[in-house]
């Protein structure tokens, strides 16, 4: 079985769409956790719309952040497999069970696929996203290369995990504990849909960013302040490379 991890939080307007397409995938043993985070929006209303026993709800009391809501729905997952989407982003139908089917084939442990972005009202954009063919531990200190809708891994190699509640980049901070335990491997498919949001991390001033990548390797990853900053300034760099060599403009 497949655990889907989706942390929510005033997504009422997105969050039908990316259930549905969990509900879609062809490989159907799986549950979808979802974690809501104290929305005080109708978030709560459009989840319980979805009658279909796999989605296991949960919600917060209290706002926690994707980080700790992540931590919650990891430890109660009862699947072989761990995989994220977030409330506004989408996956193809094909998803589940050609990533399964591939990660099996070639025992990978740590794996991503390629992915398509599409506009916040939800109008495909002519970019996809790809990556490296592996990522080691060095790799995944340089940069962030998969995409977090695009994300699974073994359950039993990688063990448990448990992220410090950083604001942003929390999903960040999950590779770079699981990157210790298998290297990450490209599927190189698109089979994932990313929506570009106002006032997510991608859309954030690069002074922001910086501030982020910095605070992130040195809370969640206890790193000096020297070694941040290096490892701050060499994430911009493979930034810049990446969308030079990773972001094209057809699948073609």
């Amino acid at each position: 079985m497949i655990s889907v991890i989706m942390p929510a939080y005033n997504c009422e307007k997105y969050i039908g769409h990316a259930i549905a397409s969990v509900l879609a995938q062809s490989y159907g043993d799986f549950e979808l956790l979802i974690v809501d985070d104290a929305s005080d929006d109708g978030t709560c209303d459009v989840i319980r719309s979805f009658e279909d026993n796999r989605i296991r709800f949960f919600q917060n009391n209290g706002r926690l952040g994707a980080a700790l809501c992540r931590n919650f729905a990891i430890r109660n997952a009862k699947g072989d497999y761990i995989a994220f989407l977030d409330s506004d982003d989408m996956w193809h139908p094909e998803k589940l069970k050609k990533q399964l089917l591939f990660m099996e084939q070639n025992n990978v442990k740590f794996c991503y696929t390629e992915y398509q972005e599409m506009a916040e009202d939800g109008t495909l954009l002519n970019r996809y996203v790809s990556g490296p063919k592996t990522v080691s531990k060095t790799g995944m200190y340089a940069y962030c290369w998969p995409g977090c809708l695009t994300v699974m891994y073994h359950k039993d190699t990688v063990g448990d995990i448990e992220i410090y509640p950083i604001e942003k980049n929390n999903d960040y901070a999950m590779w770079l504990k699981i990157i210790r335990k298998a290297k990450l491997v490209l599927l190189p498919a698109c089979l994932a849909t990313y929506r570009k949001r106002d006032g997510s991390v991608s859309g954030t001033s690069k002074k922001t960013l910086i501030r982020y990548h910095y605070l992130l390797y040195r809370l969640c990853d206890n790193k000096g302040k020297i070694k941040s900053f290096l490892l701050t300034a060499l994430n911009i760099v493979c930034g810049a490379y990446k969308k030079i060599r990773y972001v094209k403009k057809s699948e073609d």
